[in-house]
């Protein structure tokens, strides 16, 4: 509690408006003693509190009036408006409730948010595990780890047209992918051993060994080397374990997280990013650890990490150029580089590469929905409760 609210002031010292947003309900009875997301730091900040509701969940009249009931006297009088989220249908057929909820509370409607069926943004906490044909011409397998980390890495991937994405937790889900990607994790060694206790690893071992390819991303670069070593028992309590032996790299956990923003050139002229030789791509580091081979072809040269200009090799690619790994998060929001990986993959099924469309970026989506959150909110209101 004591560090977040060095990091609230800190934030408050340097921008004239900082929005805080809650996590889950400000109304777990049974966690208030303990909460330091909700209430209690809007106490701390002395912040006018939004209830936002979920109506796409159901109940969301029963939501917002329970919530206000379950607060205490003093929480309660934080709480300045209400706003629903994700609203299908005529907006005049909520009318009524809204009156009502609007009579019992005493509190203003700040607004209603349609729901936005046409913009791609980052899951907020968890991986998107629908919403896709699984008939499509490109099927990838994400292995699903129990301390997965950074999935929004793959959905640029699940925005393409004729893609399918799946997130794999069985054996007997995994099937004959045209891909099979490892991704991030929060703790490599824990995970490295469940997918070895599923037979996962052992699965991805004979894909791989027939001709699949197969990316590692972070903690999924790690798990494809020889071993993986913890001498300062950074992240585990084991000095050394295997790794999936699909490259020739061995992974020495340091104490120090290196976290930065990268720019890089694509230097593998073999397998999955041939295409791609020398073209620059951005992403980010975030990891504990260094990862070095001497049979391997790099990935990658890292070019400028945040302001600063560099030299340095990331990433390993083997002999046949069907096993890459990385640290780089973030890749596939290269359009370029997204479009070589998804043609390598088509050629490789003997069909004719996709058309390479113009998407809009991330920073782009976020304009839309700022937009569309714009024109569903009294904006003067919440300028008015937010004093600005």
């Amino acid at each position: 509690l004591a560090a977040a609210e060095e990091s609230l002031n800190r934030l408050r010292s340097n921008y004239d408006l900082v929005i805080i947003e809650g996590a889950g309900s400000p109304a777990e009875i049974n966690l208030r003693a303990r909460e330091i997301v909700n209430m209690r730091i809007a106490k701390m900040a002395d912040a006018p509190v939004l209830l936002v509701g979920d109506i796409d969940k159901g109940g969301v009249f029963a939501s917002l009036v329970g919530t206000l009931a379950l607060l205490d006297d003093e929480e309660r009088d934080y709480v300045k408006g209400f706003i629903i989220n994700k609203f299908r249908g005529d907006v005049s057929l909520l009318k009524p409730g809204l009156d009502q909820l609007e009579e019992m509370t005493s509190l203003p409607i700040v607004g209603v948010i349609p729901y936005y069926h046409d913009i791609f943004i980052d899951e907020e906490d968890s991986v998107k595990l629908h919403g896709q044909n699984s008939f499509a011409d490109i099927n990838i397998a994400v292995i699903y780890l129990p301390h997965i980390s950074n999935s929004t890495d793959f959905e640029p991937l699940q925005q393409e047209e004729g893609v399918h994405v799946r997130y794999v937790k069985r054996v007997e889900e995994l099937g004959n992918p045209d891909a099979i990607i490892i991704p991030g994790s929060k703790s490599t060694v824990s995970d490295l051993s469940q997918i070895k206790k599923t037979g996962l690893a052992q699965n991805v071992i004979r894909q791989s060994q027939t001709g699949t390819p197969v990316i590692g991303i972070c903690g999924g670069f790690q798990m494809l080397g020889t071993r993986i070593d913890d001498p300062h028992h950074t992240e585990s309590n084991t000095d050394s374990v295997p790794g999936l032996g699909l490259l020739d790299v061995v992974t020495t956990f340091k104490p120090n997280k290196t976290t930065w923003q990268v720019h890089a050139r694509s230097i593998t002229e073999h397998g999955l990013l041939a295409s791609l030789s020398n073209n620059d791509v951005v992403g980010y580091e975030i990891h504990m650890g260094q990862t070095l081979g001497t049979q391997v072809t790099p990935a990658f040269r890292i070019l400028r990490r945040g302001d600063e200009e560099t030299d340095y090799l990331d990433g390993a690619v083997d002999k046949e150029g069907i096993v890459l790994g990385t640290y780089l998060h973030g890749l596939f929001e290269n359009s370029s580089l997204r479009h070589a990986f998804l043609s390598t993959l088509r050629r490789r099924k003997g069909l004719d590469p996709a058309a390479q469309k113009a998407t809009l970026g991330k920073d782009e989506q976020y304009d839309r929905l700022a937009d569309h959150v714009r024109h569903s909110l009294d904006v003067k209101l919440v300028r008015d409760i937010c004093a600005i």
